[in-house]
């Protein structure tokens, strides 16, 4: 059994894999505020619920935006389960190159998910994550890491309207009957989910003209289930991508 634990600004995913299959996958908020303790508390609650006892986790592969999390993970992986974690990064031996002037500016998550979405479908690939920010990661026909596109997500982009606007409210994040609004929630709402359909399709039509080919599209991240029906060029939404990548990491490390 191990952990792939998933840091994100806004939420951390955890999964438990038991080599076939994922035992359990949980949301929590990215809170810095907890301790090592309080962290581990809620981490027992969900595996006790799964019916995994500590003893179980053979090992631990962390995936991390945010440096102060990933140091209470850490702990709590040498605290409790007595295991020292799998630091993912562009450091590591993946397996393939990293077209990044600097390989280890690129974020772990992003590359999870060229790591898994080229095991899943192959190259050339582009992979939009829907998260704090809306990521493009473009991949190879032989699996490189090409790069990538990086733009203000869903959620911030409504919170950000808010706080900037004093007459503009928070909103709901749901598409509205008709694109042009006739109150300021509806105005909002089809600005900020029709704009960010328009602009990920507009992105990727970029991206295949610069390639020159027609490559293919996928989704991941909290909010893809919400935005890839609108995007034609979306074939498919992969939710547990970065948890994959991930598991794939780790497997590919510890064989090595």
């Amino acid at each position: 059994m191990i952990l792939a634990i998933d840091i994100g600004n806004t939420h951390t995913v955890v999964g438990a894999h038991d080599g076939n299959r994922w035992f359990g996958v949980w949301r929590l908020s990215s809170s810095a505020r907890r301790t090592p303790d309080e962290v581990w508390h809620l981490l027992k609650s969900f595996l006790s619920d799964a019916g995994i006892a500590p003893p179980q986790v053979a090992g631990i592969a962390i995936a991390s935006v945010v440096p102060d999390l990933t140091s209470t993970y850490e702990q709590i992986a040498s605290k409790y389960l007595q295991r020292t974690p799998l630091l993912i990064s562009g450091l590591l031996n993946l397996g393939i190159r990293i077209h990044y002037n600097d390989p280890t500016a690129v974020g772990a998550d992003r590359l999870c998910n060229a790591i898994a979405g080229f095991a899943a479908y192959g190259g050339p690939l582009i992979i939009i994550d829907f998260g704090t920010a809306t990521t493009f990661d473009v991949i190879a026909e032989n699996g490189d890491y090409l790069g990538g596109v990086i733009m203000l997500g869903i959620e911030s982009e409504a919170a950000e309207l808010h706080r900037r606007a004093a007459m503009l409210p928070k909103i709901d994040l749901h598409f509205p009957k008709t694109i042009i609004g006739k109150e300021t929630t509806a105005s909002m709402q089809s600005g900020v989910l029709y704009g960010t359909a328009d602009a990920v399709e507009g992105m990727i039509k970029r991206i295949r003209n610069e390639l020159g080919s027609e490559v293919r599209a996928i989704a991941t991240g909290g909010l893809s289930g919400l935005i890839a029906p609108s995007c034609p060029s979306i074939e498919k939404c992969e939710t547990l991508l970065v948890l994959d990548g991930i598991r794939l990491i780790y497997e590919k490390v510890k064989k090595s």
